[in-house]
């Protein structure tokens, strides 16, 4: 079974490989994104303002516990699928069992936020004693005090990553997002002798299909990843692998929380918009994730083919990967674009946008999905920064585009007193992080590779 793996990995042709391991990826993450929309859709028919504005307010919470749960995991999958390459397959039990001992960590971090912090939280952005800051507050509550679903869902799925077998990853995420979609409106709207909850009801779905999510991934882990073996002692923390694997993922995990603090403080500036402004960018990150999860995909398929052939030391196999994968994610955003720039009001629509959302969203979408025209290649170069073991340029690649460009341009644009400029701060900031990723890509290549040219 590992040589097999270890032969797949290594000398299967490049297009059939990553399509073979991102296809089934990229499908989990579209479904994904679409339970993230349905949920939004259930919420906005519930109460369109305050229920689509809490969700908003929510965002940046929720971003952050995926920055940190997907980022710890990062650190153990490239780890794994190096020392996979390297065919020491001791060295990858124990990093397995590394990676959940981060999760239960990750998770305590959530827990706490979950207890003592969302409602300092949910102040900054609505008044005590309305219905969105009710709602925010109930929601938040819920997903964080019972997120340790969402945590062993990702790490688990990240294990079948490592060696292949993302067929698998796509069940525990299509398993996740089914039960999600079903239990929504029934806990919202109180279907079949259910109470209707509401927005608190969204979050109870969310929580439960994360849980059996997670509870299949151990399962199948047990079952197929024949490679990996998890063993309990091997939870038992090892802090110099810990280390390595914290110096691979803490940078993820910045830079995925950089778009949480990126959210916080848009919100905060279009809020001086009025909450139509804030809602709209709130129901736009909805949308976009639909756009944006396949490309994430296509890395997450990406990451062990790079990081396993760079363990082999197989440049030619990694510089193809790398090219083809470019290639992918520039055409697909390509088709989000066309769809953001044609169906502005189509896409608003199922958020039941009243006619002021209509007026300010459909410039919106159409000003900010400019920016999709230079972010595939980005994610790709930022993506492959990582599975090289150079996360430090992926995180000043984000900080760059989401701190230094994104935010100042929104306030200064904001200025202005007209909401549509704000919305050009996405495409200034996308291109120069496009500058970037071509910069560090090609240095990073030159590194690894030191007789190739990249």
């Amino acid at each position: 079974m590992e040589m097999t793996k270890e032969n797949k990995m290594g000398t299967m042709s490049i297009p059939k490989l990553l399509y073979s391991i991102s296809v089934p990826i990229i499908i989990s993450m579209i479904v994904q994104a679409l339970y993230n929309i349905v949920d939004s859709v259930y919420v906005a028919q519930f109460d369109p303002n305050a229920g689509t504005g809490a969700l908003t307010i929510a965002f940046p919470i929720q971003n952050l516990m995926i920055a940190v749960s997907v980022g710890l995991a990062v650190g153990m999958n490239a780890l794994l699928s190096r020392s996979l390459g390297q065919k020491n397959f001791d060295k990858a039990n124990v990093i397995a069992g590394q990676g959940f001992f981060l999760t239960a960590c990750g998770y305590a971090l959530f827990l706490m936020i979950g207890l003592f912090f969302i409602k300092p939280f949910v102040l900054t952005q609505a008044e005590e004693g309305t219905l969105l800051y009710q709602y925010s507050t109930d929601y938040l509550s819920i997903v964080c005090v019972l997120s340790f679903g969402v945590f062993i869902q990702v790490v688990t799925e990240r294990l079948l990553q490592a060696t292949g077998k993302s067929f698998y990853s796509m069940i525990i995420q299509l398993s996740g997002a089914v039960v999600n979609i079903i239990l929504d409106p029934i806990l919202i709207f109180g279907w079949l002798g259910f109470p209707a909850m509401g927005v608190k009801g969204a979050a109870i779905a969310t929580v439960v299909g994360q849980c059996i999510a997670g509870a299949l991934g151990i399962l199948l882990n047990l079952a197929v990843n024949k490679e990996i073996k998890l063993r309990l002692k091997n939870l038992l923390p090892k802090w110099e692998l810990i280390k390595e694997m914290l110096a691979i993922g803490i940078p993820s995990v910045l830079m995925q929380a950089i778009g949480s603090v990126m959210t916080f403080s848009m919100n905060i500036i279009l809020i001086g918009f009025g909450q139509t402004a804030m809602n709209v960018f709130g129901v736009y990150f909805k949308l976009q994730s639909f756009v944006f999860m396949p490309v994430f995909g296509l890395n997450n398929g990406m990451v062990p083919i790079v990081a396993y052939n760079f363990g082999a030391q197989k440049k030619d196999r990694v510089f193809a990967t790398v090219k083809l994968g470019a290639l992918t994610a520039v055409v697909y955003m390509l088709l989000g674009f066309a769809a953001f720039q044609l169906l502005p009001d189509v896409l608003l629509g199922f958020f039941n946008a009243s006619p002021d959302m209509l007026q300010v969203g459909s410039v919106a979408l159409r000003l900010i999905s400019i920016s999709f025209v230079f972010a595939g290649f980005s994610v790709v170069a930022s993506c492959t920064c990582q599975a090289l073991g150079k996360s430090i340029y992926s995180l000043i690649i984000s900080i760059g585009r989401q701190l230094v460009v994104l935010i100042p341009a929104a306030f200064l644009l904001s200025l202005s007193g007209n909401v549509d400029l704000v919305w050009l701060a996405f495409p200034i900031a996308e291109i120069m992080s496009l500058l970037l990723c071509i910069f560090f890509l090609v240095r990073v290549l030159k590194k690894s590779f030191p007789k190739e040219s990249a």
